[in-house]
């Protein structure tokens, strides 16, 4: 026994399992599991890392049932595909000297639907949470019920098979077997609900199942744990001697330990508030000489060995570790050897702490995360006021501000906020306070909020830095110096941005909309590139020749050879550049007009666009480069033939200006102008566009005035897949992910991969101009792109094609048929009605099925200013026009006549880097 500190004892388990010490790793979700929920490698690295000096790993829960993920990026133990990722964390933690526990859970009613394909939940009863926009759920027939007991045992089977030393069950959380429980959402009358002994029924079955499996495959002293809630706050609800009552009957079947489920180690009553008792000290007090024989995990602010210390000596046996896990990956072996630790993450450290992406971008950890490097701004020290204005709501906040760093940001009080907003702000406020910048995500689902709550923040930053200056002695208004002016904040921007500033530059970004990621924001489905390491990885064969071919010929040979061998040359190495700043595109697909997977994407398979900016500003955060948002370039300024400064206007009709002697634009096309795009293509009159609304050509019509030539301006590309009544682009990746395109008579009429140009054309020819993309389950669940369209409302979906047909107003002989037809060219490979030959992946045949009805859109403008290579802009008769630099779809010649899907993202980053690289070396000379 260590006389030093407790929690190096060692523990053996009621079952026989020897624990080496008393600290177990909390399950806590990362986020990082694949579509189908699957193992990714970097989640078995970030286990693997944190796995030695702990007695026990517990892995975050794994889901029993396709309909039980309760998060994006759940992992999954529902077949037995999943066993070998699952064995590659068990020998990952093992090998390290840990014991591997894995929990097992159903998310039951707290599911939403957009996580399984739009599906309704399944619950004991049809009561949906207590949640603002909760589900009813399903009520669970009494079959269901049965099978659902043997799904956790065949969970059980499988985590023995991938070599777990053990499992929790988790009937906790307000997940499934809670709800079994819980007097609030089971309202059963059969022999599951009802009475207290019968609503325990459930959660025994589990537990009996689960010692069934361990004695016929585990050894003797497989560890089984389980975790729990103490208290509900809903009425009816669960209360402390109720979870007595349920830990007791375990107890008497057989439990290695329980595990509280609590936000602190000393947390008291939930709903008797007026007793600050905590409650292990009231479970302790209570419990049977029975359940006194089964160990007890305590979870919640355990950061110090201290803290690890106080739970011990208040009776718990073991202490699990969460955050503190996250953010210092040896944690225990920093505690043992007495180091203090304080709850933070190194910005810069995302990597080197093997963090993975998506549990980086999760709200537990971006809590944490903090920006270590120094802010080049001055702000005048005080409190400062600005409205915040969106939809109905008009409100105010303070920012205080010291010399380098907001301090605060709150809301002035008002009695009609309602709990939505508060929490919106709460989080807004958190990321913003961490990231000391009002840069950074918005909240999903509030949007327009968190825009407004940045726009205030800005503005606050804005007069705050006005006034320092002027305390300082100085001019507001006085012309200002940087190395670079970088005009637009989109993808190209950005990127240009950056790699200016790491090459030394001073530099400045001038936005004319509220917010920052211009229309790159929109993008869907990712960025091209052939001969990448991700496609090595996954063993995708690919050459930049094959990409140059088809991109030429996509363009119908009217690509400026030049730049397109530039842009074929340099794709891997933006890859790669993204991947350096953090921004990881390792999952592949296709897109119309491609010969072989290259179109790189997010591992978690999402749009790409609200990733690639929100990685992006990351990086902007982490840099000294100041940002003008509301902000619009009047005149790009020239002295003697060369560019020196732009002269710009602020939403208050302010102005000043900027000196630079590299100005890169980087405004977008100008597909939003609704006039100059009638201009160059009459015909296109009255055609809805994808794009923001700021996507108007403005940095052309600069550029032009500077003398810049243009190339194919009327080269403008409508994309055949667009939803009319939100202008809302759906995808290529889901015709790359198997669907079909379909018209309203039911038939498929042309090549869905083809470039978009024909297959626009062909929508158009269509009597009703329009058409249906129709896929099934097996295409939804590999594009998350469709979840989202699914929760936008724009789906038509059902169980059969059948039923989807009379959704429909189609034929359904016809549909039928020609989802036969073309199953028969899925088996066969070979489309023989249309010469597809791509993305036939599989057929489609796994209900639900799915519909949205599309038609043509403006898309892209391939036309745009001239550069060369190094992306200087260049004047009509073809010289370079010292100081101006040009990227993205501002620019001409790249793409020809037509652009393929994918392209657009891997120019804005090749170029943008190109840009950011040769303005910055410009200055400097």
């Amino acid at each position: 026994m260590n006389t030093l500190t407790p929690i190096l004892n060692p523990l053996t388990l009621p079952r026989g399992a020897v624990l080496k010490n008393r600290l177990v790793m909390a399950p806590m979700t990362t986020c990082t599991g694949f579509y189908d929920g699957t193992v990714t490698r970097e989640l078995v690295d970030y286990y693997r890392v944190r796995a030695g000096t702990l007695g026990a790993v517990i892995v975050e829960c794994c889901f029993i049932d396709n309909l039980g993920p309760a998060f994006p990026g759940a992992i999954a133990i529902d077949s037995d595909n999943k066993i070998p990722g699952l064995a590659r964390i068990a020998e990952a933690i093992k090998s390290r000297g840990s014991k591997a526990i894995l929990q097992i859970y159903h998310g039951g009613r707290m599911v939403e639907p957009e996580l399984i394909g739009g599906r309704t939940p399944v619950a004991p009863s049809a009561i949906a949470a207590p949640r603002e926009g909760a589900t009813t759920p399903r009520a669970l027939t009494g079959d269901e019920v049965d099978m659902m007991i043997t799904k956790f045992g065949d969970a059980v089977n499988r985590a023995i098979k991938a070599g777990f030393d053990g499992v929790e069950i988790h009937g906790a959380n307000t997940y499934l077997i809670q709800q079994f429980y819980s007097p609030h959402s089971n309202r059963r009358e059969d022999q599951w609900g009802g009475s207290r002994e019968n609503r325990a029924r459930f959660p025994l079955a589990v537990l009996e199942i689960t010692h069934k499996m361990a004695a016929r495959f585990a050894s003797a002293d497989f560890i089984i744990g389980y975790r729990f809630s103490p208290e509900e706050l809903e009425v009816p609800g669960i209360r402390f001697d109720d979870t007595l009552y349920l830990l007791e009957k375990l107890a008497e079947r057989g439990l290695d330990y329980v595990h509280f489920s609590v936000g602190q180690l000393l947390r008291s009553s939930i709903v008797e508030h007026q007793d600050p008792t905590p409650l292990i000290e009231k479970y302790l007090a209570q419990r049977s000489p029975t359940l006194a024989k089964v160990p007890t995990i305590g979870v919640g602010g355990v950061v110090n060995k201290s803290d690890a210390e106080l739970g011990l000596a208040h009776g718990y046996d073991l202490v699990a570790i969460g955050k503190a896990c996250i953010a210092y990956p040896d944690w225990a072996d920093r505690i043992i050897n007495n180091q203090t630790l304080e709850l933070f993450i190194d910005s810069t450290q995302r990597e080197a702490l093997t963090i993975p992406e998506p549990l980086w971008r999760f709200s537990l950890v971006d809590a944490m995360i903090r920006d270590t490097s120094t802010s080049g701004r001055k702000y005048k020290p005080g409190v400062f006021q600005e409205k915040v204005e969106a939809e109905a709501l008009k409100l105010k906040i303070n920012v205080t501000l010291d010399t380098d760093r907001i301090t605060d940001i709150a809301l002035e009080q008002d009695d009609s906020l309602d709990v939505d907003f508060t929490t919106t702000f709460d989080t807004l406020r958190n990321r913003m306070l961490v990231a000391n910048s009002p840069y950074v995500d918005a909240i999903t689902g509030a949007t327009t909020q968190s825009e407004a709550l940045k726009k205030a923040v800005s503005r606050a930053l804005a007069t705050s830095s006005k006034a320092q200056v002027i305390e300082e002695g100085g001019n507001p208004e006085a012309p200002q110096q940087y190395d670079v002016v970088v005009i637009g904040s989109g993808g190209a921007g950005l990127a240009a941005a950056i790699e200016a500033c790491d090459d030394g530059a001073r530099v400045v970004i001038v936005e004319k909309m509220a917010t920052i990621g211009g229309n790159t924001i929109k993008a869907s489905v990712g960025m091209n590139a052939a001969e990448t390491r991700f496609q090595k990885l996954k063993g995708i064969h690919d050459s930049k020749t094959a990409f140059y071919d088809e991109t030429l010929k996509g363009g119908k040979f009217k690509n400026n050879p030049v730049l397109l061998k530039e842009f074929v040359e340099l794709a891997p190495a933006a890859i790669d550049w993204l991947a350096d700043h953090h921004i990881v595109l390792d999952d592949i697909t296709i897109t119309g007009g491609m010969g072989t997977d290259r179109t790189h994407r997010p591992a978690d398979r999402s749009a790409v666009g609200g990733f690639l900016i929100s990685g992006l500003v990351k990086n902007l955060n982490n840099r000294n480069i100041d940002v003008m948002l509301d902000t619009s370039v009047a005149e790009i300024l020239s002295e003697n033939g060369a560019v020196c400064g732009v002269k710009v206007v602020n939403e208050y009709n302010d102005s000043r200006i900027l000196l630079a002697k590299s100005v890169i634009v980087a405004t977008g096309g100008f597909s939003a102008n609704r006039e100059m795009v009638v201009k160059y293509r009459p015909e296109l009159d009255g055609f809805v566009t994808t794009n923001h609304k700021g996507a108007t050509g403005s940095g052309i019509g600069l550029l032009q005035r500077l003398g810049a030539g243009t190339v194919d301006m009327q080269e403008i590309q409508i994309h055949p897949t667009v939803e009319q009544t939100t202008s809302y682009l759906i995808s290529e990746s889901i015709r790359g992910g198997g669907a079909i395109l379909v018209s309203q008579a039911g038939q498929r009429f042309f090549n869905e991969m083809e470039t978009r140009d024909k297959v626009s054309a062909q929508i158009i020819a269509l009597p009703e101009k329009s058409a249906w993309i129709i896929f099934d389950d097996q295409v939804r669940r590999n594009n998350k792109a469709a979840d989202e369209y699914i929760a936008k409302g724009f789906v038509e979906q059902a169980d059969t094609p059948e039923a989807l047909a009379v959704k429909l107003n189609m034929d359904q002989n016809a549909l039928l048929a020609t989802l036969a037809r073309y199953n028969q060219f899925v088996a066969q490979q070979h489309d023989d009605d249309f010469g597809r030959q791509t993305a036939l992946r599989h057929p489609l045949n796994e209900g639900p099925f799915y519909a949205i009805r599309i038609a043509p859109g403006v898309h892209h403008t391939m036309g745009g200013v001239t550069i060369n290579p190094d992306t200087a802009v260049l004047n009509a008769d073809g010289e370079v026009i010292p100081g101006a630099w040009a990227a993205g779809e501002v620019t001409g010649g790249i793409h020809g006549a037509n652009r393929i899907g994918g392209n657009a993202i891997a120019d804005i980053i090749i170029f943008g880097i190109l840009a950011g690289r040769h303005a910055a070396a410009y200055a400097r000379r």
